[in-house]
Parts: structure tokens; C-alpha cells; sequence
């Protein structure tokens, strides 16, 4: 009887263990926005040739090839060149391109990004700052024009979890180019967008309202049709407007860079990236989708999952999308982008990269805006040309120039 009490006690005892593993991956993923990690330090600055260069601990990241970016803990940022100058087994050297800040000096740490732009200004890029009007409060967005005329198509472009606008500053240039109007927005509880609740993602259930509403401004000033840019969880809340009636006919396209296509497998892809089991994911489903469980995460609603898987719902895609994916990517497999592609070769567009996630653009820049540019333009193609607008079509909501 002693041994039967005691398995009852490891299986009780396991159960309990095993539920708190999936309360903390359910945390996580919604965790409120915090601070930048600064994980590399500058460990020498050479200036003895035409251009500074800084030296980095070598890892899978420094030492590859492509256009990024250094973050400095002092507020600092500054733009690499793709090329790897070798330093010894544990050392890299990357040429320094720009800079902005209080500038780059050995010693200081600094945070390793695919962001390469900080604002649209560094882009190359005019633009306005406007306001969405959300339900939870007003969002920040910036209104960039393209080249020439305002355009009746407008691309809006859509963030990940964890990152900031400015991350989708890599596609709008392209959108600007061939000669939409883009409208990057911010959400509740993105860091810049309306603060709500415990403000923690809800993985874009909630945050989809707020795009919606940057959609129905869209259309208030001008816009006729509309190309989602999607990037990461921004792509999952593209998806999810893309299949909502009210918008139907409305929205003609979508760019998807690193599409979160399902939550489930998604869990399970960043448990094997921080070393727990695959299968681990799958122990944070309930605290997400169960009401009680959803509230001592600290969320107002649950999250059902279900809505956010696109190899189930493949069929209900019925606009062109452009999926550019890293096939190095740990976080949105690139497995489930080829599942959707083979389930809808009819209208989506596959496009691999040597990259990890959101980094497809600055391992290969010249090939990923070549990519799309041709894909807009066959987009404009089948359906007559982006149209441009008047030349006086403003937003009636402006606050200030970005600087």
C-alpha cells in the first residue's frame, strides 16, 4: 500500500511540476515588453583604415554574412557591413558603415540586431507622424509616402512580438520604391502603442483589432486596396484580417517575413531553442486557451490557438502571398511555410533564405528586395496597376515631422 501511495505521490508530484513548466512558457511568450538585452561586448576599435572597425566575440550571428546592426547599451547605433574580417578562432571583425548616438568605443555593450533602421528619416524615407484611433486608445503610426503621387494601394506594415515599427522599415523602403503609400503602425502593449490590462500580448487575437482600425483609416484617407507586410506575429495578425469579412476585398495582398503560420508548433520550435523538449510547448496551451488558467497568466482573455493555425486553414487564403522565410529560422519553422506553399501553390509565393528569424533581408538584401519588387510587380500587373492618388491627399490627424 506504502508503494502505491508513494507512485500516487511522483505522478501528483510530476503533474504539478509539469504544470508550472507550462505556466512559465505561457508567461513568457506574453511577457510585457522590457528592456534590451546587451549580450555582446566591443572588445576593440581599430581605426586605422578608411573605416572604423569593431571587434566581437565570434558566434553564429557576428560571423555571418549580411547587413546588420549594433544596438549600444548608451543608446548608440551602428550599421555593419556584410563582410567578416577573421580575427583568430574567437574573434570577428565587422566594418562600421554609419553611426548615430553618443557613438562606438571599446569596452561598451551592445545588443546584436536585424533592425537596421532607426526611424524612417535613417531610411532614407519622409514621413508624418499620425494616430490611429484604436478602441484601447490612440496608436502612433508613421504615414510615409511613396516617390512620387500618393498611391491608392497602401501597404501597411505590421511588427512582430518583441520588436518595434522600426523593424519594418526593411520592406517599406521597397513598398515606397514602386510607389505605394505605407502606413506603419504600433499596437496595445508593443512598447509604443496604447497600454492595456497586465499589458501582455495576447498573440495577436487582441492586437488585430488595433490593425484593423489603422485598415479602416486607410481606406477613410484614400486607400482603395491594401498589401499587408506582415513580419513574425505581424503576420499573424495579417492572416487573421485577411480572413475577416469586414476587410475581405479590401486587402489584395501579403507579404509574410518569418509568419508565425501556427502558435502550437511555434511554442514547441522556441522550447528546442532554449533546450527544453519540443513536446514541452504543448504544456502552455491550456494556461492560454482556458479562461481560469489564461487569468493567472495574467491575461483579460483566453487565447484560442486554433484560429492561428494556416496549414488547417490553408483553404481560406484567397489573396497573392509572398512568404519570405530563413531557413536557419528557430522560432517560425521553415518547414510549416513549405506546408502552406504545397497546400496552396496556387497563390503563394515561397522565397528561402540562409536566415534566422527576420533576418532573410539582411543576410541577402540585394536578393530580398529584388524578390519582392518583382513580386509587387507582377502584383500591379494582374490587377491593372497601383493607381496613384491626388497629389494633396493628406491625413486629416498629424502631430509632428519624424525627425
Amino acid at each position: 500500500m506504502k508503494a502505491v501511495w508513494a507512485l500516487a505521490g511522483v505522478v501528483v508530484g510530476s503533474g504539478v511540476a509539469l504544470a508550472g513548466v507550462g505556466l512559465a512558457i505561457a508567461r513568457r511568450l506574453t511577457a510585457p515588453v522590457s528592456g534590451r538585452r546587451y549580450e555582446l561586448t566591443i572588445r576593440a576599435l581599430e581605426n586605422t583604415g578608411e573605416r572604423p572597425v569593431v571587434t566581437l566575440d565570434r558566434t553564429s550571428a557576428t560571423a555571418g554574412h549580411g547587413d546588420y546592426c549594433l544596438i549600444l547599451e548608451n543608446g548608440g547605433w551602428v550599421r555593419l557591413a556584410p563582410g567578416v574580417e577573421n580575427r583568430g578562432p574567437s574573434l570577428v571583425g565587422r566594418e562600421v558603415v554609419g553611426e548615430s548616438g553618443p557613438g562606438v568605443a571599446a569596452g561598451q555593450r551592445a545588443s546584436w540586431s536585424g533592425i537596421y533602421f532607426q526611424n524612417p528619416a535613417d531610411a532614407g524615407l519622409p514621413s508624418t507622424d499620425v494616430e490611429i484611433q484604436t478602441d484601447v486608445g490612440p496608436a502612433p503610426a508613421w504615414l510615409i509616402p511613396p516617390g512620387d503621387a500618393p498611391s491608392t494601394t497602401w501597404a501597411i506594415h505590421i511588427h512582430g512580438l518583441g520588436s518595434t515599427r522600426a523593424g519594418t522599415l526593411r520592406g517599406v523602403q521597397v513598398a515606397s520604391e514602386v510607389g505605394l503609400t505605407s502606413l506603419v503602425v504600433t499596437y496595445r502593449n508593443d512598447g509604443e502603442g496604447p497600454r492595456v490590462g497586465t499589458e501582455r500580448s495576447e498573440l495577436g487575437a487582441a492586437e488585430v483589432d488595433d490593425v484593423r482600425a489603422a485598415v479602416n483609416y486607410a481606406r477613410e484617407n484614400g486607400a482603395r486596396s491594401i498589401i499587408l507586410f506582415g513580419w513574425s506575429m505581424g503576420a499573424a495578425i495579417a492572416l487573421q484580417l485577411v480572413a475577416d469579412p469586414k476587410v475581405r476585398g479590401i486587402v489584395t495582398g501579403l507579404v509574410l517575413d518569418s509568419p508565425i503560420l501556427d502558435w502550437v508548433a511555434t511554442l514547441k520550435a522556441n522550447c528546442a531553442r532554449s533546450g527544453l523538449p519540443a513536446w514541452a510547448g504543448a504544456l502552455g496551451i491550456p494556461w492560454l486557451n482556458f479562461r481560469p488558467l489564461a487569468r493567472l497568466v495574467g491575461l483579460a482573455n483566453p487565447i484560442d490557438l486554433r484560429r492561428f493555425d494556416w496549414i488547417a486553414r490553408a483553404g481560406e487564403l484567397t489573396v497573392p502571398t509572398l512568404i519570405l522565410n530563413g531557413t536557419l529560422d528557430t522560432s517560425s519553422p521553415f518547414e510549416l511555410a513549405k506546408r502552406l506553399r504545397a497546400r496552396r501553390p496556387d497563390i503563394v509565393d515561397l522565397q528561402a533564405y540562409e536566415a534566422d528569424h527576420t533576418m532573410s533581408w539582411n543576410s541577402d538584401r540585394e536578393r530580398w528586395r529584388t524578390v519582392l519588387a518583382a513580386w509587387m510587380a507582377a502584383l500591379s500587373n494582374d490587377q491593372g496597376g497601383f493607381e496613384p492618388g491626388p497629389r494633396s491627399s493628406t491625413a486629416p490627424v498629424k502631430v509632428t515631422d519624424s525627425p
